[in-house]
C-alpha cells in the first residue's frame, strides 16, 4: 500500500523540528507537513528537513480543516493509508508501525494510539487532563459508540482513505474545522460498523515553557465534546 504520514503544524516552532528529527532516515512511507497559517519560523524550520514534503496554507483554519485538505491531497495522488502525527512533539514516529500492522497485515481500517492500554504512556500530565482524556470523554465516547474506548481524544493515528468514499462520513460539514474532526471520524467509523483498533502508544506533552497545549478551556473542551452531542441526539449527520 502506499502510505503517507502527516504531520501538523500551527507557530510550533522548535517543537516541529524536533518532531522531524525524531523520524527515521529509511522510512516505508512518505512524510509531508501540513503547515496551518504559521507565523514565526516553523516554515524555515520545517525546510530544514530533506524528503519531506511541505504544504502551506496562507492564514490559520484549525486543525480539522487542515486535515481534510490533507485527505483531498492524498487522495489525488493515490494514497491508500495516511498517518496523522502532531506537530509539536507529542507522538512518537517510531512508532507508527504499531498503527500500520493491524491495517496492513489484520485487515483493520482505523487503529487509533491509546496512552492507556497496557505498553502504552502519557508522561508527565496534569491531573484535570488525565481526568478529562482518560475517564471523562472516554466513558461518554463509549456510551455514544457503544463500544469501550480507552482514548477518544488522542490524534495518533492511521487509516484507509477508501472511508472517506462512504457518503455517511461527511467532513465537508463546517462544524468540524476545529478539534470537532477527529473524534467525529473515529466516531462515525466505529458507528458504521469498520474494523477499528487501538494500540499502544507513547504522548508525552513537551516541557510547559515549549507551550503545553494549545486548546483553550471551555471553547476546545466543547469542541471534543460538540462531536458526541450532535450525533448521540442525532442533531448532525
Amino acid at each position: 500500500m502506499k502510505i503517507l504520514a502527516a504531520v501538523f503544524c500551527f507557530n510550533e516552532a522548535v517543537k516541529i523540528e524536533r518532531t522531524l528529527a525524531r523520524f527515521p532516515a529509511q522510512r516505508p512511507y512518505d512524510l509531508v507537513v501540513v503547515n496551518d497559517g504559521s507565523d514565526d519560523d516553523s516554515v524555515a524550520r520545517i525546510r530544514r528537513f530533506a524528503g519531506v514534503e511541505l504544504l502551506s496554507s496562507p492564514r490559520n483554519r484549525g486543525i480539522g480543516a487542515s486535515i481534510r485538505g490533507l485527505f483531498g491531497h492524498a487522495r489525488e495522488r493515490g494514497y491508500d493509508v495516511v498517518v496523522i502525527v502532531a506537530g509539536n512533539d507529542k507522538d512518537d514516529p517510531l512508532q507508527i508501525p504499531r498503527l500500520l500492522e493491524p491495517i496492513l497485515n489484520e485487515g483493520f481500517d482505523f487503529v487509533q494510539g491509546s496512552r492507556y492500554l497496557a505498553g502504552g504512556s502519557f508522561g508527565n500530565m496534569p491531573v484535570y487532563r488525565r481526568l478529562a482524556t482518560h475517564y471523562v470523554h472516554p466513558l461518554l465516547f463509549s456510551l455514544v459508540a457503544r463500544r469501550w474506548i480507552t482514548d477518544s481524544t488522542n490524534g495518533f493515528r492511521a487509516l484507509r482513505l477508501s472511508l472517506l468514499e462512504d457518503e455517511r462520513i461527511a467532513l465537508d460539514q463546517p462544524w468540524l474545522d476545529q478539534y470537532e474532526l477527529e473524534p467525529y471520524l473515529f466516531l462515525k467509523t466505529i458507528r458504521l460498523g469498520y474494523k477499528v483498533k487501538e494500540v499502544p502508544v507513547t504522548k508525552v506533552y513537551p516541557p510547559k515553557e515549549l507551550g503545553y497545549t494549545k486548546m483553550k478551556p471551555l471553547i476546545g473542551w466543547w469542541s471534543i465534546l460538540r462531536p458526541l452531542v450532535y450525533l448521540g441526539l442525532g442533531i448532525k449527520r
